[in-house]
């Protein structure tokens, strides 16, 4: 038998400004659906997801969602106001004793529960409110760009979390390695129609620039029918008038046809000029050292970047990869070792904070560089590469229009802050670009400009990403920072490095058992103890398997509930995996404690 829908839209209209963001749209989500939503940014992906959600009102149309179904809303800027810690805020709709599932994603997301609420950035309070709607675990959850501000660690924890659960799901994103890898269905909104296509995100583009050529010859056969409707009213008309009123109102109406149509949005109009040419070597670092207390950022570290070089550097959050670009630019300096830089550099930086940009100031007069500039001012000139340009002209070669001017930066999306930087960036000369987590919130159209840019670019690049895709894309080095001191550069993109890591650990691990020999041939004349790690790890276990089964505990009281199975199936099967899972752990954690009691 047929399962009924989890969510069903019929007829939904909806008008923003004058300009309809939907109309007439039709929609079920099916149990078990994967899908991606996309679509240029500020095509209405948010708000379609945010109707879906029930926290905005269609004009026209009806949301469905059956009894008893729940559907879960991960929010890009969640109100925590009312709760002191984040992880007080993920737990806020768990009912009383399940708090643990907070920890439990918490754990995967490298997400820290006990993290005030004032101090959280912003990358920090979206992670609690991923980690609110993984431990709520409803039967929908919609996922509006769920992996910005995490690192690559993280996103393939998550991408491994998705790829294993039975809920369906629908997910905004702009990681193309993402996309691919979780859905079975793709929503496309564009230009107010929202299209469907049964099959995942691989293969989107080519769907998509199909849809597109077959638009562009239905509306070049169009403008032909046009033009040759016209040129008979002007040349045969006069002599039949009465007789032919009906082609006169037809023609009217393929003119109306044609001017309701609406025109797909271009793409920014990203140029890099690379300047005067800068030395051969651009960097040239020898056995650099870091370290922060006993945060260890390189050991021993060489790099030698060459004109025309794109290195990519990647590792967990916090593992010290800014510091490091920092470093290398002569921004910061090293606490051994040294850094050389090349000749002629001019560098422009693109700063994942967008610190560079002054929130309550306008547009204009973030690119005029003059925020005290009143409207009337005379600055009305951008300098471009050398050449002055008006601003308004400026902004909208990176897709903003005129009215937008005026506004504050503050008002504006993410990808629209992105693309003011990028415009920033790029009105300089440079020949050595910093990027710093450029491809947050980005649409996939622009991210491919922007790598073609880059590809053409006659300098040097420094890039920063969680990205996997575009550093495929992209680097022709990747920088591997694995948190202990250790950054290794590897040949290539990230496939490349995945692919060369495991020799290169194993190398490592060679010369570390064989620097160790002699040491462990002096220590085994003496009686075997136990190493600080296995000491400390003895003294943490006891606490750990306390925890796991006060855990186990609150599951067993869950599902003695006798009318929980037939009212509560889905919670019922839940609670049993997540039992089976946290018994086998506290197993191996018992057998890990009699282990290292024994050697000790």
């Amino acid at each position: 038998m047929a399962r009924a829908p989890l969510l069903q839209l019929s007829g939904i209209s909806l008008t923003f400004g004058g300009n309809p963001l939907f109309e007439g749209l039709d929609l079920v989500v099916q149990p078990g659906d994967r899908i991606a939503l996309v679509g240029r940014n500020g095509s209405g992906k948010s708000t379609l997801m945010k109707v879906m959600a029930g926290l905005v009102d269609p004009d026209q149309g009806i949301r469905v969602v059956p009894p008893g179904v729940t559907v879960g809303y991960m929010e890009q800027d969640p109100d925590l106001s009312g709760y002191e810690t984040l992880g007080d805020y993920a737990a806020s709709a768990l009912p009383s004793g399940e708090e643990y599932r907070v920890a439990m994603v918490a754990e995967g997301l490298k997400f820290r529960p006990e993290t005030p609420v004032f101090s959280a950035s912003g990358g920090e309070r979206r992670r609690a409110a991923l980690a609110k709607l993984m431990a709520e675990a409803p039967e929908l959850m919609l996922l509006d760009e769920p992996t910005n501000h995490l690192d690559i660690q993280a996103i393939q924890w998550l991408e491994a979390e998705l790829s294993t659960t039975r809920t369906a799901f629908v997910l905004i994103s702009h990681d193309r390695a993402f996309l691919r890898a979780l859905t079975r269905g793709t929503l496309w909104v564009d230009r107010a129609q929202v299209r469907r296509r049964d099959q995942g995100f691989d293969g989107f583009e080519e769907w998509r620039e199909t849809v597109w050529a077959e638009e562009d010859e239905a509306r070049h056969k169009l403008d032909r029918k046009i033009k040759a409707e016209a040129k008979w009213a002007v040349e045969g008309i006069s002599a039949r008038r009465k007789r032919n009123q009906g082609r006169v109102r037809a023609l009217a109406a393929l003119r109306d046809e044609r001017a309701s149509q609406i025109r797909r949005q271009g793409t920014a109009a990203l140029e890099l000029d690379s300047g005067q040419t800068s030395g051969k070597r651009v960097i040239e670092a020898k056995g650099i050292c870091k370290a922060f207390g006993a945060l260890q950022i390189a050991r021993d570290f060489d790099l030698r970047v060459l004109r025309g070089d794109r290195v990519a550097f990647v590792g967990p959050n916090g593992v010290g990869k800014t510091t490091l670009l920092k470093m290398l630019t002569g921004e910061v300096a090293p606490d051994a070792g040294t850094v050389t830089l090349g000749t002629n550099l001019q560098v422009a930086v693109f700063d994942q904070t967008r610190a560079q940009l002054a929130a309550e100031a306008t547009l204009w007069e973030n690119l005029t560089g003059d925020p005290k500039m009143s409207v009337s001012g005379a600055s009305d000139q951008v300098m471009v590469r050398g050449t002055p340009k008006h601003v308004v002209a400026y902004l909208k070669d990176f897709l903003f229009d005129e009215r937008q001017a005026r506004a504050p930066v503050k008002s504006l999306s993410g990808g629209e802050k992105a693309r003011l930087l990028l415009a920033r960036l790029m009105a300089q000369e440079s020949n050595l670009l910093i990027l710093d987590e450029p491809t947050n919130d980005l649409d996939v159209e622009t991210l491919d400009l922007l790598q073609d840019i880059l590809g053409d670019y006659d300098g040097t690049v420094l890039l920063v990403s969680h990205d996997r895709d575009f550093i495929d894309r992209v680097a022709t080095t990747t920088v591997a920072l694995e948190g202990d001191g250790n950054a290794t550069a590897y040949p290539g993109g990230w496939s490349d490095y995945q692919a060369q890591r495991p020799a290169v650990l194993e190398e490592r691990a060679e010369k570390a058992a064989a620097s160790a020999a002699p040491a462990a041939k002096a220590a085994a004349k003496k009686p075997e103890g136990l190493t600080f790690t296995e000491r400390k790890r003895l003294d943490e276990l006891p606490g750990v398997i306390e925890k796991l089964e006060r855990e186990i505990g609150k599951l067993a009281e869950l599902l003695e509930a006798p009318d929980l199975f037939t009212k509560e199936p889905v919670k019922f099967r839940k609670a049993s995996e997540m039992m089976a899972e946290r018994q086998g752990v506290l197993a191996a954690a018992e057998e890990e404690w009699l282990a290292l009691a024994d050697k000790a």
